[in-house]
């Protein structure tokens, strides 16, 4: 009688225990319903799957393709991808540890490419994309792409050996920020085949490209600020461009309406009527926005001298005398912008870089944010009063 009661009580639990696992069992194909409302709504098209099993925290797709936006679109096949260490939270949200990408090996004609390494992890999938908060938005904490390589004809001319970009939410969840870099970038100058385009590249030196590119900047959510502090391109025996701005009014509110005119224009992708109304719907959106600063920045690294000496041998004349005949021209063009005193400050920023390449920069520095629809009223009506509206200034060869 004491056994029976016991192995009564222990089927009981048992029965238990599969039940609740049974209850709380991940829902494969709703997770992949929330990646693809997130993703679509931000035009970033479809994912589908032909089996979806679920092993634990685990969650794989089977037969997985994706279809971008757009009426002609062509669908990829990604194979079988698994989905790591997956938790609901509260809202029907997910949370994803990692997901790791079959590497890539294509060959079409003659050009082959490889990609590896390639991963995101601590991806957010919303439970909801119309609440119009942080969590609404489809999120990760890092993306990362190994070695790629593309090869013609079995010779590489492009490679790279790294991608990496890291998304970090603040505690207060009102600012999200972001680096990204992309490092080894080379690329075989050498195989172009087009005689004026080898004439430049051997004249300029640039049998062959080496560098990286760099990124880092915000987003306050509850003012819509974005600001990107670097987005730099570095290339050995060229230079360094880079590239910094400041837009202000990308609300949630304006992501939000933005995915709906996305939504529509999806929904009706080949009336043209409806892409042309979108398309005016988008401008509006755009026009909820400010500007709020930008510049621009260039380091050279030799690549002004021989663009001189390319110009002036194509010119017959030399280099030196090439830069003088630009330091002559660039009074005229400016005169056209009428910018009364600007004029004389922007020549002698540039006279000063021909004449000794360091760095040149452009910047605009509004005493305050400028509307768009501000910027594009002065742009129509009075374009010579733009640099003052948006606080341009050049200057060159500083520390």
């Amino acid at each position: 009688m004491i056994r029976a009661q016991k192995l009564t009580a222990l089927l009981a639990g048992t029965a238990f225990v599969m039940i609740g696992s049974q209850a709380y069992a991940l829902d494969g194909q709703d997770l992949l319903d929330k990646i693809n409302a997130a993703a679509y709504g931000a035009g970033n098209g479809l994912i589908a799957a032909k089996s979806i099993e679920v092993d634990d925290d685990d969650v794989t797709l089977k037969g997985v393709t994706f279809t971008p936006p757009g009426p002609d679109a062509k669908t990829a096949e990604l194979g079988d991808i698994t989905l790591q260490d997956v938790s609901e939270e509260d809202g029907g949200a997910y949370h994803i540890g990692l997901i790791e990408f079959p590497d890539i090996d294509v060959t079409e004609d003659k050009t082959n490419a490889k990609v590896s390494e390639l991963y995101l992890s601590g991806i957010w999938v919303p439970g909801d994309v119309t609440t119009g908060d942080i969590n609404s938005l489809l999120l990760y904490e890092e993306a990362h792409s190994g070695p790629i390589s593309v090869s013609v004809d079995g010779k590489e001319v492009f490679s790279m050996a790294e991608a990496k970009s890291i998304m970090e939410v603040s505690d207060d969840e009102d600012t999200i920020s972001f680096v990204g870099e992309v490092t080894g970038i080379k690329a075989d100058l050498s195989t172009v085949e087009d005689a004026k385009s080898k004439e430049a590249l051997d004249a300029l030196n640039l049998h062959s490209l080496d560098g990286k590119v760099t990124m880092s900047g915000s987003w306050e959510i509850s003012s819509g600020t974005i600001d990107i502090e670097e987005y730099a391109f570095e290339f050995a025996n060229i230079g360094t461009l880079n590239l910094a701005f400041s837009l202000s009014g990308y609300t949630m509110d304006l992501i939000k309406q933005m995915q709906e005119t996305t939504r529509e224009m999806q929904a009706q992708p080949n009336n043209e009527q409806a892409e042309q109304a979108a398309g005016l719907a988008m401008l509006g959106l755009a026009q909820q926005m400010s500007f709020n600063s930008a510049e621009i920045s260039f380091d050279d690294d030799g690549i002004t001298k021989r663009g001189l000496d390319f110009a002036g041998k194509q010119q017959g004349t030399s280099g030196k005398e090439m830069g003088d005949m630009v330091k002559a021209m660039v009074p005229m063009l400016l005169a056209q912008f009428k910018l009364a005193d600007l004029q004389n400050t922007v020549s002698a920023a540039v006279n000063t870089y021909i004449d000794d390449p360091q760095n040149l920069t452009i910047s605009l520095a509004p005493e305050k944010p400028v509307p768009f629809p501000m910027i594009v009223g002065a742009g129509m009506g009075a374009p010579e009063t733009l640099p003052k509206l948006l606080g341009l200034t050049v200057t060159a060869n500083e520390e």
